[in-house]
């Protein structure tokens, strides 16, 4: 009995060691799980300790904001500030006793006065580099049309345009008729050359309104041609005027007013023919002077250089008529700085042209800041001299008109 309970002792011994080592070597995996999480447990148990006893983190930056600035009262500003700057451009040519032009001067040899109050002259301008704006006036009138050389005279004027005008120019044509009549508009030298040639003679007596072309012009270049162009007119005409609108008032006044007279009985007066037609002549003389004086403002206002070409010849010499138109023209062209040439004949018109052409390309353009408190409106008189050479010949605008300041 004891020897079988020894024996199932010892089987339960050895069947417990058998089963003790099975289960110890299927629970040592789990064994190292469990300790392995134990671990892990234990590290974030310390982190979130360590976090706990971390500061908390400083709050997120944000800029200041600026101070408002304390809003003052707006000031009171009671004149409108306006530009001071005044440039004025005063195209001057220089002549000898032959007439050829003079090259080669300095600013230091001109002397500039505006309302006799020397002016400091900023620069001379290089007449190369200023591009041309040019009406030419074509007059197509019976006193003209009929010299017998119509074609003579288109064909100097377009010549003239193809020689004196460069790339950037633009020319304008316009014709002399009863009244005033643009037929180019500004455009190149073969557009404008090209149509002067189109341009037909009159085949029957035509008025011509001279003054008032002239004046149509001018304007047509102030708002048509750039402000940095120099703006010329041309003239081919003989200048007598007989249908601009100041003409006509004052010839149809006169008519009225002969009608009157002749229709009213003169009690024991003797008629005077010859005082009647002095008297007329003289108001006529009046008139024509009133016409040249506006004109010469609307060129000057345009700051226009005016140059006529009379193909009337030396014969306009001869007649009154003929000589009052001529020196109005003459009196244009002085007050712009521009000249008036009386051709010997049809041959020589080209010669003339060359002339003008030269001129324009060997102009001096003197450069100075003229009063920019002047009034607009009210005209400056400018005189040019070169004082250190006596025998030359000083040619230049008189004066002109200050354009209005911007704002």
């Amino acid at each position: 009995m004891q020897a079988s309970e020894n024996w199932r002792h010892d089987t339960d011994s050895e069947g417990a060691k058998m089963i003790l080592g099975v289960e110890k070597k299927n629970l040592r995996p789990a064994f190292l799980l469990g300790v392995l999480a134990i671990f892990l447990f234990a590290l974030a148990v310390q982190a979130q300790t360590t976090i706990k006893d971390l500061p908390p983190p400083p709050p997120k930056w944000k800029p200041k904001p600026t101070p408002t600035p304390k809003q003052e009262a707006p000031e009171v500003i009671s004149d409108v500030i306006k530009t001071t700057s005044n440039l004025v451009m005063v195209p001057v040519s220089v002549t000898d006793q032959q007439g050829q032009a003079v090259q080669g001067l300095k600013v230091p040899d001109f002397r500039l006065e505006e309302e006799g109050k020397q002016q400091e002259i900023t620069g001379i301008g290089d007449p190369q580099q200023v591009p041309l704006a040019i009406a030419l006036l074509f007059d197509v009138s019976s006193s003209t049309s009929q010299k017998g050389f119509f074609a003579s005279q288109q064909n100097a004027a377009a010549t003239f345009l193809k020689l004196v005008m460069k790339p950037n120019d633009r020319a304008a044509i316009f014709t002399i008729t009863d009244k005033p009549t643009m037929i180019q508009p500004l455009a190149s030298a073969e557009t404008s050359a090209a149509k002067m040639l189109t341009i037909p003679a009159a085949t029957s007596p035509v008025p011509t309104a001279f003054y008032d072309t002239v004046s149509a012009a001018a304007k047509y270049l102030t708002d048509s041609a750039p402000s940095n162009y120099r703006r010329v007119i041309v003239v081919l005409t003989d200048g007598d005027d007989n249908n601009s609108e100041i003409i006509r008032e004052s010839a149809l006044a006169e008519y009225d007013a002969l009608l009157r007279t002749k229709g009213t009985p003169a009690d024991n007066v003797t008629p005077n023919p010859s005082g009647a037609v002095s008297a007329s002549a003289t108001r006529a003389a009046l008139q024509h002077q009133k016409a040249v004086a506006a004109v010469q403002k609307a060129v000057q206002q345009a700051d226009v250089i005016f140059y006529a070409v009379n193909p009337g010849g030396p014969s306009i010499r001869l007649n009154r008529i003929a000589m009052r138109a001529e020196k109005g023209m003459e009196a244009i062209a002085e007050i712009t700085g521009g000249t008036a040439f009386v051709p010997e004949s049809d041959l020589d018109l080209e010669r003339v042209f060359r002339q003008v052409a030269a001129e324009l390309r060997g102009q001096y353009l003197l450069q100075y800041y003229g009063d920019s408190s002047a009034p607009q409106g009210q005209f400056r008189r400018i005189q040019v001299a070169v004082p250190a050479r006596a025998d030359v010949r000083v040619r230049a605008r008189q004066g002109y008109y200050p354009k209005k300041q911007q704002d």
